[in-house]
């Protein structure tokens, strides 16, 4: 090794925090002064938790997530009162005529439509002022909606 471009080492240099904590260890510097030691830091003190919860990350988190289980939430009872029996003929659409034809034979409902579809189309047919037209209109209206709208046997 060379003389003189090496740096003095101390074995018993001095250091000192901040929080007052002193210890000695081997350095090129006599003394040495901290901010911060293993005495005073937060994730050895375990006050970890009450800095994030000081900076309220943990609740904005919490409150995020909620939010978002308030809109799947939403999103699936919006989804399922689309697709509700109890929906009312009116809200589809169909016309006046066909409207007041199905109302006059006491079918005001949805889920009542599609139990006399699935007794057959002519069922629904058979229906005084409500025509293929109308039908071939409501069935599509239905299927939009996302109603299981079935087959039936055609009428002739």
């Amino acid at each position: 090794m060379k003389k003189e471009i090496h740096p003095t080492y101390y074995p018993d240099a001095k250091v000192t925090c901040a929080c007052g904590a002193t210890w000695t260890t081997g350095s090129t510097k006599k003394e040495i002064r901290t901010e911060i030691c293993s005495n005073c830091h937060p994730f050895f003190t375990g006050q970890q938790q009450r800095l994030i919860d000081i900076e309220g990350q943990v609740d904005r988190f919490y409150r995020r997530l909620q939010a978002r289980q308030d809109f799947i939430e939403d999103q699936k009872s919006r989804e399922s009162a689309r697709t509700s029996p109890e929906r009312p003929i009116v809200e589809l659409g169909l016309g006046t005529r066909a409207t007041d034809a199905l109302a006059k034979a006491g079918i005001t409902k949805v889920g009542q439509v599609l139990e006399k579809l699935r007794e057959g189309e002519q069922v629904l047919l058979d229906v005084d002022g409500f025509g293929r037209k109308s039908l071939i209109d409501m069935k599509k209206k239905l299927r939009q909606l996302g109603y299981d709208v079935p087959a039936g046997e055609p009428a002739l």
